[in-house]
């Protein structure tokens, strides 16, 4: 689809980079030329992630043992990443979602949502953007939103609001900073499983039955058709793309907005019995 040399030169940092889509957008990127980091809080993780990408396409991949939520960390990382060479693209990719009836929300559990998704996208994106700026070069941020993230969504409350703060981060520093030369763009996808994730969102065989086929297209995302956007938003062939969100759900959120309405039919013996256990 693409050529081999796409983002060949790009130095691309992907926050959440040792899992799930993260590492799905990664194995792309460096499958067409890109150095690759990846960050997050595990670092066997990060470690095994790195040795099996570098095994499977040609491009250098190195990681980053980072939690996002802390600003100082997040500060110290993009130092030590820029002391090895600037990053050209930065992949808000980190998340933190679960579902839960909006009143037995503690703050700590909406804290859990906004620590990640929200402050640790800005603190990313504002520490590689004060150097980008800095030294004038030109650069790309490229994050992962939702589509609830515009029409909201119950259940996922916390997220809903993160990921509307992201999208709106994005839309306003893409003006702000599209004068020296940084774009930034959002991808909002809609039913990508991955494992985890989906064990958290739709627990049970037949919620996550419907929410993968419920799109016109009647099924769910393949990891490649998103990892291929990415690198198109993340190469020179998309220069002139700013500020926009690309939706790639199969027509979800025009089918019926709220990604996560379909559980108003759960009793609450069925919430009761998909809350986490004490250990």
């Amino acid at each position: 689809m693409f050529l081999p040399d796409l983002l060949k030169g790009k130095k691309i940092l992907i926050t959440g980079g040792g899992t799930g889509l993260g590492k799905s957008m990664g194995k792309r990127l460096v499958e067409l030329g890109a150095e690759l980091v990846i960050c997050g809080r595990r670092q066997a993780v990060l470690e095994e992630t790195a040795w099996e990408l570098m095994a499977a396409a040609p491009g250098p991949v190195s990681w980053q043992v980072c939690d996002i939520r802390d600003p100082a960390a997040v500060e110290a990382m993009v130092e030590k990443i820029w002391a090895e060479g600037p990053l050209d693209a930065l992949v808000n990719n980190a998340a933190g979602n679960f579902i839960a009836r909006s009143e037995t929300l503690s703050p700590r559990a909406v804290d859990a949502v906004l620590g990640i998704v929200l402050h640790g996208s800005a603190y990313c994106t504002l520490a590689c953007g004060k150097r980008w700026l800095a030294e004038g070069r030109k650069a790309n941020v490229l994050s992962i939103v939702t589509t609830y993230a515009w029409t909201g969504s119950p259940y996922v409350v916390p997220s809903a609001m993160a990921k509307a703060g992201v999208l709106a981060m994005t839309r306003s520093l893409a003006v702000e900073w599209g004068p020296h030369g940084v774009r930034l763009n959002a991808i909002a996808p809609g039913p990508f499983p991955t494992p985890g994730a989906w064990e958290r969102l739709v627990p049970r065989p037949e919620l996550a039955k419907e929410f993968e086929t419920r799109n016109p297209l009647g099924r769910a995302g393949e990891h490649d058709e998103l990892a291929n956007l990415a690198a198109f938003l993340l190469s020179d062939r998309s220069g002139f793309i700013t500020g926009e969100v690309v939706t790639i759900d199969g027509g979800d959120w025009i089918k019926g907005a709220g990604q996560f309405s379909f559980l108003d039919r759960l009793s609450t013996a069925d919430w009761e019995a998909m809350r986490p256990k004490k250990s």
